[in-house]
């Protein structure tokens, strides 16, 4: 665009997507579905250091050789390790799913099958042996979906709808050690569809807003789907939070815009031109149906284990281009949600929550943590440089309160003004505009905030330079031999690593620094938290972040700018290997990482492979890639690494 490994934790601190979420506070419970939390684990996601915590050596410990940079058509991983595929797009999900056959495809099977590009990757343990994973589906590229001459222009848009949202799936561990499969889906009684289509429940202070209202949703609170699903998070009550992220793609218009629209349109992108869904749904064409781009932008939360449930749209966390979201809790027991903007030039959010999070395991208990994200307090990031004299980008800075659930903060706009248009509400109280905020979240044995800054070609033009995004050139390869040269803006993405006041994630200040200026190694302007520079490997364009038990924060990257493909990253926070970023793992030819997790048991490492073979003038027919290898065409899909 991530734990995302939930062993349904219910004690205190929290770290969420795709980080450990085995962490549990003093006199935490820690109790799982299926069993007990790992007693060591929930010690070093409290800070103990791995080797107090008699941690063996695993995933977060072990040394490994990084792998080079290349642009192989398949999935590399250190010597010592290997990987399976996991699931692939197309792979049965309901009971009654048929057989993937790519000549054979209709929106109903679509609707059954695991989607398109997965992204985020989440998995909350049910046993020992047994877990559900849940997967974003992004978006589609009809180009690599579909064989010529065989399906019409309506079907292969309502294929494309069914093919979005998210994939729910169980499964189990493999024979191997730190392996897993697919359970069989004709007994899995927990998979689930969530596409374009599925009903969503809007919750929290906008519901029912005049602008959330539709001639087929009068009430404004019933909508249907999410879609451009990024990144996400796994709360520490067991559901899974995602976003709508790029949703201003996906209208389009037969006529004139609602003029009282112009400006919230124009802020968030919505021009009218989309994907042409509206040849088969009149709700995306705008000129029909204005309010309908309003429904999107939100933080979602579905319930794995309840596969009768219906998902929710969150308004008291903003409307957005949400990257994704993730909870951890504070020290007082409020639920703290942080979250990032992936736009260039837009900004860091965090929410509070009023009420506290209840560890207990009862139902009642579990209830009342759903209600934790509809009403609290929803801040914007400022970030203030300290000078460049200490040879560092870092500072100080401010949560800025935009609206509570009952009081705007925002002069001239009402809660729901707020919530609704939540970037034009940020724009008047002059935060910090960002180089691509994306995924964002709390380390769970430090408690600082990390957050990828993916890139911005324009800083230095349309969007001035200062300390938090110094850059206003970078130095790329436009292949893997090719010798460095200079661009402009910020190529290759920084990371940001933010302290909370006190340690307290419910403060207003905090401390800033870009931990990694990422780049070359052999390009001047980059940084990594002070390590040997020629002792690291190149990174380029940070995505998602992860983390695992003793704290190392694992990256994974979105178009590298060094000619390289996409990888996954490991880079320790503290100590003297602060800052050594080494390759874990790269992707095949045009594909991103995504969703990196590291299991609780520190011995498996999921990576989502999206779009592989998503190279200019690559078709079905003609491939620039055929990973997996099942078939003459690539199929996006999870894997799991794990040592040989």
């Amino acid at each position: 665009m991530v734990p995302h490994f939930l062993p349904l934790l219910t004690g205190a601190p929290h770290g969420s997507r795709r980080s450990l979420l085995a962490a549990g506070g003093a006199g935490a419970s820690a109790l799982v579905l299926g069993g007990i939390l790992n007693p060591s684990l929930a010690a070093a996601a409290t800070g103990t250091r791995a080797a107090k915590a008699g941690l063996p050596s695993t995933i977060g410990t072990a040394s490994f050789t990084s792998v080079p940079p290349n642009v192989d058509d398949r999935v590399t991983v250190p010597d010592g390790y290997t990987h399976d595929v996991l699931v692939r797009w197309g792979d049965p999900v309901t009971k009654d799913a048929p057989r993937f056959d790519p000549y054979r495809q209709t929106p109903e099977s679509a609707a059954s099958q695991f989607g398109y590009n997965c992204d985020y990757v989440g998995v909350i343990e049910i046993t020992s042996e047994t877990a559900v994973l849940v997967a974003n589906n992004e978006y589609t590229d009809e180009q690599l979906m579909f064989p010529r001459d065989v399906y019409d222009d309506a079907t292969i848009k309502k294929i494309a709808m069914a093919s979005h949202g998210m994939s729910v799936v169980q499964i189990e561990r493999g024979r191997r050690p730190g392996s897993w499969k697919q359970s069989d889906h004709r007994r899995a009684r927990l998979n689930r569809r969530v596409t374009a289509d599925t009903p969503f429940e809007v919750v929290g202070p906008a519901a029912g807003d005049a602008r959330l209202r539709t001639a087929a949703d009068p009430s404004g609170r019933r909508v249907l789907g999410t879609f451009a699903n990024c990144a996400g998070g796994t709360t520490p009550w067991g559901t899974i939070l995602s976003g709508d992220e790029n949703f201003n793609g996906y209208f389009d218009k037969s006529g004139a815009l609602d003029s009282r629209y112009t400006e919230s349109y124009a802020r968030y992108g919505i021009n009218g031109v989309g994907r042409g869904w509206k040849d088969v749904d009149p709700r995306f064409d705008l000129t029909i149906e204005p309010h309908e781009p309003f429904r999107f932008g939100y933080i979602v939360e579905v319930d794995p284990l309840d596969p009768r449930s219906t998902p929710r749209k969150h308004s008291m966390l903003g409307r957005l281009k949400h990257e994704g979201a993730n909870v951890t809790i504070a020290t007082d027991g409020r639920a703290v949600v942080y979250m990032g903007d992936d736009e260039r030039g837009d900004y860091v959010y965090k929410f509070v929550s009023r009420d506290k999070f209840d560890p207990d395991t009862s139902q009642t208990a579990r209830r009342h943590n759903l209600g934790l994200l509809t009403r609290g307090t929803l801040y914007v990031a400022r970030f203030t440089g300290d000078g460049s004299g200490d040879g560092e980008y870092d500072g100080q800075g401010e949560w800025i309160a935009l609206t509570s659930d009952t009081v705007s903060h925002v002069e001239d706009m009402s809660v729901s003004d707020v919530l609704i248009n939540t970037r034009l509400a940020a724009d008047k109280v002059s935060p910090t505009k960002m180089d691509r905020p994306e995924d964002i979240e709390s380390n769970p044995v430090n408690g600082k905030i990390y957050c990828a800054l993916t890139n911005n070609s324009s800083r230095g033009s349309k969007f001035a330079t200062d300390e938090a995004n110094p850059l206003a050139s970078s130095m790329v390869r436009s292949a893997l031999d090719a010798p460095l040269a200079s661009a402009s803006g910020n190529r290759n993405g920084y990371v940001l690593e933010l302290t909370e006041d006190q340690n307290d994630h419910t403060s207003t200040a905090f401390l800033w620094c870009l931990m990694l200026v990422c780049g070359d190694p052999q390009a001047p302007e980059t940084y990594f938290a002070g390590y040997p520079k020629q002792l690291v490997s190149p990174i380029s364009c940070p995505d998602n972040v992860a983390f695992d038990a003793v704290g190392n924060l694992w990256i994974s990257t979105d178009g590298n700018a060094l000619g390289s493909n996409d990888g996954l990253f490991r880079v320790p926070v503290a100590g003297p290997e602060r800052g050594n970023v080494r390759q874990f793992l790269t992707v095949p030819i045009g594909a991103e990482t995504c969703g990196p997790l590291v299991s609780t048991d520190q011995m498996s490492v999921f990576v989502a492979v999206q779009h592989p073979g998503e190279t200019d003038g690559a078709t079905f027919e003609n491939p620039s890639s055929t990973w997996p290898n099942v078939g003459a065409f690539p199929r996006p899909s999870i894997v799991v690494a794990y040592s040989r």
